[in-house]
């Protein structure tokens, strides 16, 4: 066997040392280094993808979701590493496919696209769902999850001298129909004693118009959304806002909806997006950084200012994974809002204005649980949102003009203070909606008597009674006991007109209980 000479050995090394700097060089080019990436991606895709190099069976190349200029959506946008599909995005290195977000601000055409089939999921609020459902009923539309509850991005802003929600009676509202916009209002009205018929109703195009209507003095109120609320504030004198998705937390709930043939076929695939999803608004939800990352994935993808977009990420609860399980009723023990609730309280409430929902289909046909069932995510990232802890109320806010005033005629028997079981089904009816929907407000109980009897023993049995309905709130629908704002006003505050108790209508008038929400 031949031998080799010391020279060709030498020759060998430096060969060898020379393809090494080669290789080390070609490897530091960021070209190369994205190439390489891409390679390693795609090894990853392939074992997420039966190890084949192709989908997995049932599963689309892209998911094309429909979306509209909102915070909400910030979890699948982060996910997904922008708006496009794209290779480095998550859902395609974790589950094997491509995610695309169609901007489409315009309600009309989202709806055509989803129709048409250019979009595989389109958004939609609960709250103004029904008004939609009939429309859409050759698609079958179901409702698949909620990516999150709107906490300031929805708001009323008035004119100087409106402080109260009453203080809105006979004046001019500007609102766009059939929108979360006018979900909110009716919300507000209602938790006020009133509805849109004691109000003057200018009806918009959309929210965006809404403002602009206000900032052109031509009416006295909008429903806007953030940080149009901000602007609107900032250009007309006086103006403030008077309430807003901050304190009314659980009336307005975006949502994804598909065509049901969609679900079925495509239904591991949609467990997927979700999981991902899921995945990314706890990561949102528990780091300003990724927040911040996430801003400038919205900037780019809609075009707006990264501060914008930031502070609309802030103006929503990004839903988790145990929110949504609250969502679709599959936390036995929570006793908040959920889509069920929402959706069959506005199908009533929208029936009543005019806005047939006769034709809405019932909760259970119009929604799947089967994407959040199928999940399993642990750790506390992933658990529901905690009731807001409110310290015990100080004498400032005691005394607290109220946002609103409820009256509630709750029937006790002389002298007693508790409550019987068709006054707890009155609590229920028409306050307790309220006092869920808007949870992070205090309540103030105000009991009232009629004039029979000792005005001091009328003064401590009304407060008896305000504080009985307290407890059934805490006991029964598991409110945090220092939300409430207890006082007894005996025979001192009667309805106007029953000033003088001077027939049994007033004396049954004004022994009445009186639900009032007080901000912090």
């Amino acid at each position: 066997m031949a031998r080799l000479t010391s020279f060709s050995k030498i020759l060998i090394v430096v060969a060898i040392v020379a393809v090494c700097y080669f290789l080390l060089t070609m490897l530091r080019n960021p070209k190369i280094q994205d190439k390489v990436r891409n390679v390693t991606s795609s090894s990853s895709t392939s074992s997420n993808s039966n190890n084949s190099g192709t989908l997995k069976d049932g599963y689309k190349d892209v998911i094309n979701i429909g979306v509209v200029t909102w915070g909400g959506y910030a979890g699948g946008q982060y996910f997904n590493e922008g708006f496009e599909a794209n290779t480095e995005s998550r859902f395609y290195k974790d589950y094997g496919f491509k995610v695309n977000f169609e901007v489409l601000d315009d309600f009309d055409t989202s709806r055509d696209a989803f129709k048409n089939g250019s979009i595989d999921l389109m958004w939609a609020t609960i709250d103004a769902f029904p008004t939609e459902v009939e429309g859409l009923a050759q698609y079958q539309p179901q409702v698949v999850f909620q990516a999150d509850w709107s906490r300031g991005g929805d708001a009323i802003v008035v004119r100087r001298g409106i402080s109260r929600i009453s203080d809105l009676k006979g004046k001019k509202i500007a609102v766009a129909p059939m929108t979360p916009s006018h979900s909110f209002l009716i919300w507000l009205l209602e938790a006020s004693d009133m509805t849109t018929k004691d109000v003057k109703i200018v009806e918009v195009p959309s929210a965006i118009d809404a403002a602009d209507a206000f900032k052109s003095n031509t009416v006295d109120a909008a429903v806007v959304w953030s940080p149009d609320d901000a602007d609107c504030v900032s250009k007309v004198a006086g103006a403030r806002v008077l309430e807003s998705t901050k304190n009314a937390t659980h009336i307005i709930a975006d949502v994804f909806v598909a065509k049901k043939e969609i679900v079925e076929k495509h239904k591991a695939q949609l467990t997927d997006l979700y999981e991902g999803w899921m995945i990314g608004a706890s990561e949102l939800n528990n780091s300003d950084a990724n927040k911040r990352k996430a801003a400038k994935i919205l900037a780019e993808g809609l075009d707006q200012p990264e501060d914008f977009c930031y502070d609309a990420i802030n103006n929503v609860r990004l839903t988790t994974h145990g929110d949504n399980k609250n969502f679709f009723g599959l936390n036995s023990s929570y006793t908040g809002v959920t889509g069920e609730d929402l959706y069959n309280k506005m199908k009533v409430k929208y029936n009543d204005l005019g806005f047939s929902t006769s034709g809405a289909k019932s909760w259970r046909l119009l929604s799947t649980k089967d994407l959040v069932n199928k999940t399993s995510l642990s750790g506390s990232e992933h658990n529901s949102e905690m009731q807001k802890q409110f310290t015990k109320a100080d004498a400032s806010i005691v005394k607290k003009e109220s946002l609103s005033s409820k009256k509630v005629s709750i029937s006790f028997r002389t002298g007693e203070y508790q409550l019987d079981e068709n006054s707890k089904q009155l609590i229920d009816v028409q306050f307790t909606p309220i006092a869920k929907a808007f949870a992070n407000a205090r309540i103030r109980i105000e009991g009232n008597t009629d004039n029979v009897g000792a005005k001091a023993s009328n003064i401590l049995l009304s407060q008896k009674r305000a504080q009985s309905v307290a407890d059934y709130l805490v006991n029964e629908h598991n409110m945090p006991q220092n939300r409430f704002i207890i006082l007894g006003n005996g025979p001192d505050k009667p309805i106007p007109g029953c000033e003088k108790n001077q027939n049994a209508d007033c004396k049954a008038k004004n022994r009445r209980t009186d639900f009032e929400l007080v901000t912090d």
